[in-house]
């Protein structure tokens, strides 16, 4: 097994007194897919924001390639990037100028090519001169997938990626997360309601429920500790128990 690269330990957080995440713990390797699976309100989406450092854990540590997350965050979040269905990006200014303000952030090498580069990986030539207000919803996912791909980060946090995608652009989407995988060896963190999705993509899977890690492994792992034969089975069980 590859040198682990994201290290999660005891990770807690509450909110108002309500454990929204508790205490997990779990390892992601180096040039690994880890699929985050679990119902609505199980902390998913909470455990990536304290992996970006946009909520701050009541407690716990996170170590990403060996390094502290707080005492080296900076460094860490240039080497991360995120992408989600649910995030929106500056609405008066163009696709293009959209990614112009990231790769100038992120500083980088030879900006315009890789925007040509992204830009055509997700068949975005046609919205390049579009505002981002006139998106429709699975237009800006892709921006924002463009956005994540533009850096080429060592650690990408992808938050159901390919809702409100058209089926060919999803899957598309899904062969550039895989091939990014294998040509720069970086380390995914993979969230998706799509159950087939998960299986396809992840190597791993951890499946939350009320914050707590409920069972971890392949996704064959899952479903015999389950007793089912499909993971859409074990989600619908675990959900209704939510």
């Amino acid at each position: 097994m590859s040198d682990v690269f994201v290290e999660v330990r005891k990770l807690t957080k509450q909110f108002a007194g309500l454990t929204v995440v508790d205490h997990i713990s779990f390892d992601i390797y180096q040039g690994e897919i880890l699929g985050l699976l679990g119902p609505n309100g199980a902390g998913k989406t909470t455990t990536i924001h304290m992996l970006l450092d946009l909520i701050t854990p009541t407690s716990g540590e996170i170590r990403i390639g060996g390094r502290n997350f707080q005492q080296h965050r900076e460094e860490i979040l240039r080497e991360t990037n995120f992408a989600s269905s649910h995030i929106a990006m500056p609405f008066s200014l163009t696709v293009e100028e959209n990614l112009q303000i990231f790769a100038r952030l992120y500083e980088v090498p030879d900006r315009d090519k890789r925007i040509d580069q992204v830009i055509t990986e997700l068949d975005m030539a046609s919205l390049r001169s579009k505002l981002a207000r006139t998106l429709s919803s699975g237009q800006m996912t892709r921006l924002s997938l463009a956005k994540a791909f533009l850096t080429q980060p060592r650690l990408l946090l992808l938050d159901e990626p390919t809702a409100s995608l058209d089926p060919d652009i999803a899957d598309k989407t899904r062969t550039l997360v895989h091939e990014y995988q294998r040509r720069f060896g970086c380390t995914v963190l993979y969230t998706s309601h799509n159950m087939k999705e998960m299986e396809q993509m992840s190597d791993r899977i951890i499946f939350l429920q009320r914050g707590k890690i409920v069972a971890s492994g392949t996704a064959e792992d899952i479903k015999t500790q389950f007793g089912h034969r499909d993971l859409e089975d074990v989600f619908l069980a675990v959900a209704r128990n939510q």
